[in-house]
């Protein structure tokens, strides 16, 4: 037991849990202003379970992962169940049907659904590496890719479905596809974007992305959340407010303090300086990721560490722009800060099956 703990990254667990310190730090002044922990408790125990399956996976071989695909197969035909279901089984909350509802705790498909995605991609191009050439493997691995992508985004969760897309074509490329594929793919998601736009998009998708392009126009429409958050980043400065002190997110101005704009809430309370602190930990807790990817002997481990940090980046990238205004609202987590379970217990999943990738 000693000597496995002591093979474990623990760099990159320390980094995690301070990662998760500065969220429930956030969440837990959010709380004051309203007077109520009940999401800061859940969060504490989200973060417990998360840490537990990290290591408990770390004592697991990855390679029966690698060499059972009929495992792999199965857990991705139980998400895409899962997915599918949501819509039979889940309550309509704000219009999205997205959550299973357990009691007190609310299950969200899925952040397990990329983990499983990354698995079955990872799986599928280390057989196929030296035939990336071929476009019948792209198109197959599309396939994999088109189906959770085709429920999530009909919920309607745009911005989670969109994922899925950057770990996919993250994946391609470090395999090795060609370039002229890759422009090929690139004209095939105009062309998707473009039918999207006229035959499936919501209004509200439609004016976020109008308002994004001309922010001016809506400023007290679909543009409120992001003028909101602009000020509260505006407003930290350097060393911030101060923890509970923050104007915009005590007093209710801001939207989804918890959840969508929490990246604001450390700026508008511990400032520039804050922000600096959580980037280093975050950039840091990637380099781990690339690290472990950079010394693995094959394929499988290496393509799923890629596929892991594009996850966990994608995540944070699209959050941030959210917060900024430079990107449109879409709804995506802050990694590890976020209130919320499912997407925190499905990143320390991945980075369980990591640590279980560097022991071994």
């Amino acid at each position: 037991m000693i000597n496995y703990l002591k093979k474990l990254d623990w760099y990159l667990i320390v980094s995690a849990l301070l990662l998760c310190t500065i969220g429930l730090t956030c969440i837990y002044s959010i709380s004051l202003g309203g007077d109520n922990f009940l999401n800061f408790k859940k969060q504490i125990f989200f973060l417990i379970c998360g840490a537990f399956l990290m290591i408990f996976l770390g004592f697991f071989d990855w390679k029966g992962f690698r060499d059972n695909p009929y495992l792999i197969l199965t857990l991705y035909a139980v998400s895409v169940l899962l997915l599918f279901g949501l819509f039979f089984s889940a309550p309509e909350i704000r219009g999205v049907r997205g959550w299973y509802k357990i009691g007190f705790f609310s299950f969200d498909p899925i952040g397990i659904t990329v983990i499983i995605l990354i698995v079955l991609l990872a799986k599928f191009f280390s057989k196929r590496h030296v035939e990336m050439y071929k476009i019948r493997h792209i198109i197959l691995s599309g396939l994999y890719v088109l189906i959770p992508f085709a429920l999530i985004a009909s919920q309607p969760d745009l911005g989670s479905a969109l994922i899925l897309v950057a770990i996919w074509l993250g994946i391609l490329m470090v395999s090795g596809i060609k370039l002229k594929h890759f422009i090929l793919l690139i004209l095939c998601f105009l062309i998707i974007f473009s039918i999207g736009w006229m035959f499936l998009f919501k209004e509200y998708q439609k004016q976020r992305i109008i308002g994004f392009l001309a922010p001016q126009t809506e400023i007290l429409g679909i543009n409120w959340s992001q003028t909101q958050s602009k000020i509260a980043i505006g407003s930290g400065g350097i060393w911030g407010q101060g923890f509970g002190k923050g104007s915009q997110s005590q007093n209710g101005f801001l939207p989804e303090p918890y959840t969508d704009f929490i990246f604001s809430v450390i700026a508008e309370e511990f400032g520039l300086a804050g922000i600096t602190i959580f980037l280093f930990l975050f950039l840091f807790l990637l380099y781990r990721v690339i690290k472990i990817a950079l010394l693995a002997n094959s394929n499988f481990p290496r393509l799923f560490a890629v596929g892991l940090a594009i996850f966990i980046f994608f995540q944070a990238f699209i959050h941030i722009g959210m917060n900024l205004g430079v990107l449109p609202v879409i709804g995506l987590p802050l990694p590890f800060v976020s209130y919320g379970g499912s997407n925190l217990i499905a990143i320390f999943i991945g980075l369980g099956i990591l640590q279980s990738i560097k022991i071994n």
